[in-house]
């Protein structure tokens, strides 16, 4: 069997072929994101993936219906990316972009640009999100004054928006637990509201038809803050971390009108949506709306290096290419931008997404994935179903107990069954690897049905 064949079959290939030893105390790693105390009274580990699965500690092997951490869209250990990064490794482990290069990163940057929506021709490399959306808030600042308007320094986010764990990605993010932790943030910064309508738009495909009026907000906010003040505004076009809550229907049409009109530049965080996540390159391409800055991560690499990269538009490069050419045009940079592994990885991801059709394959299931899901309606607590490409959220009424237990509890009864689905909040996130067939897509919407009707509660009433 060619070694493609086992990226969706469980019983190709075994276990990864070196299990690693498991560690003999948990205590030294703290992890992120976690309630490390709960976690290591009862760990849960992975030692080894292939395809959509990953082979637990225990001896199980699970559906992986969540890429990773939204990242791993051409499957676990993909061959071809597998082996580009072995050639690599042999070739160059590391070398600096700092005044010296090495071709890779020119060539993956030429590949990002012919990807990226027409007039985005330029990128900066960095390692992860949070690094790509502090990248885009400082080219943006900078660019203003470039231009000789110093005076462009505000920085618009939004409510339950998350753009990464940086002062400024959790400045500009919306999600409290994250901002109260650290005191103080960045100086100038406001948030329009969030989008989620649960009243008007419960259960809607794709774009919910409510909520066009959010965006006036943005016109509300620079007039109070004087146009000539802010500099930048980003959001989700998908927010993700929240959720899953797609755009109402010309939303972010409205906000890029708004930017234009008053000078304002406009950064989609495609972390989550670029590379094919809904079905095109990026989620700029759906819903036909050109930011200034586009920031990405995760599916870059399909996972296996770290690696983000920003995308911007040539007016925005090109503002800061005047004056000496023997001077740094821009005072920014990380000591692995443009690693050579990483550079290696996203190649072979790219050449998966576009050469082997996995993003067109992605678009093609998405109608199945969503039919599935929304079969969910009317089960107990059900309150919600959203969903654009392979992406979608199960929102679940919220248990007496605490914010967060329903979601939680459905988790681990679909990990019990087999399949790993992410709770957030009191809601179910799902993005499969887009080398999954209508069978799995079957499986992870069965594990749900039979997640939530075991969890179910008294208190829970059918939407």
């Amino acid at each position: 069997m060619a070694a493609a064949d086992t990226l969706s079959n469980p019983d190709a290939a075994a276990a990864s072929p070196a299990l690693p030893a498991l560690p003999a105390s948990l205590d030294a790693f703290w992890m992120p994101f976690t309630p490390n105390r709960k976690f290591k009274q009862s760990p849960r580990l992975i030692v080894g993936s292939e395809g959509l699965y990953y082979d637990l500690a225990d001896g199980r092997r699970v559906l992986d219906a969540i890429a990773g951490l939204w990242c791993v869209n051409a499957g676990h250990r993909n061959p071809r990316i597998s082996a580009a990064l072995k050639a690599q490794i042999d070739v160059l482990d590391y070398a600096s972009n700092f005044q010296i290069g090495h071709p890779a990163a020119f060539t993956l940057a030429e590949r990002l640009a012919r990807m990226a929506p027409e007039g985005m021709d330029h990128v900066f490399f960095t390692n992860s999100g949070s690094e790509s959306v502090d990248t885009a808030l400082k080219i943006a600042v900078a660019y203003h004054r470039a231009r000789g308007e110093a005076g462009r320094y505000r920085l618009i986010g939004r409510e339950r928006a998350y753009h990464g764990v940086g002062f400024g990605g959790i400045s500009v993010g919306g999600i409290g637990r994250q901002r109260s932790t650290f005191g103080p943030l960045l100086n100038g910064v406001d948030h329009l509201p969030h989008t989620h309508d649960l009243a008007r738009n419960a259960f809607s495909r794709g774009e919910p038809p409510h909520g066009l009026d959010k965006a006036d907000a943005l016109e509300a906010l620079i007039s109070l803050h004087d146009a000539s003040t802010v500099a930048a505004v980003i959001v989700e076009p998908v927010a993700g971390s929240t959720g899953v809550l797609p755009p109402p229907r010309g939303y972010l049409k409205r906000l890029r009108e708004i930017c234009d009109r008053h000078g304002v530049l406009l950064i989609f965080d495609e972390v989550i949506t670029g590379f094919g996540r809904l079905g095109t390159n990026f989620a700029a391409d759906l819903f036909g709306v050109k930011p200034d800055l586009i920031t990405t991560a995760k599916g870059l690499t399909n996972g296996a290096v770290p690696m983000g990269a920003v995308l911007m538009r040539d007016a925005v490069h090109d503002a800061f290419m005047q004056g000496s050419v023997s001077a740094v045009e821009l005072s920014h940079g990380y000591t692995y931008s443009g690693h050579p592994l990483a550079c290696a990885a996203a190649m072979a991801t790219l050449d998966a997404y576009l050469h082997d059709g996995l993003i067109a394959q992605a678009a093609a299931l998405s109608p199945y994935f969503e039919e599935g899901l929304h079969a969910l309606r009317g089960l107990p607590g059900v309150i919600d179903v959203r969903n654009v490409g392979l992406l979608a959220g199960i929102e679940l009424q919220p248990w007496a107990a605490g914010p967060g237990t329903h979601a939680q509890a459905v988790a681990q009864h679909c990990l019990d069954a087999g399949v790993l689905v992410r709770s957030v909040g009191d809601t179910i996130a799902l993005s499969p690897p887009f080398t999954l067939e209508r069978r799995h897509v079957d499986q992870i919407v069965d594990s749900l049905r039979q997640a939530i009707a075991q969890t179910a509660q008294p208190t829970d009433t059918p939407a």
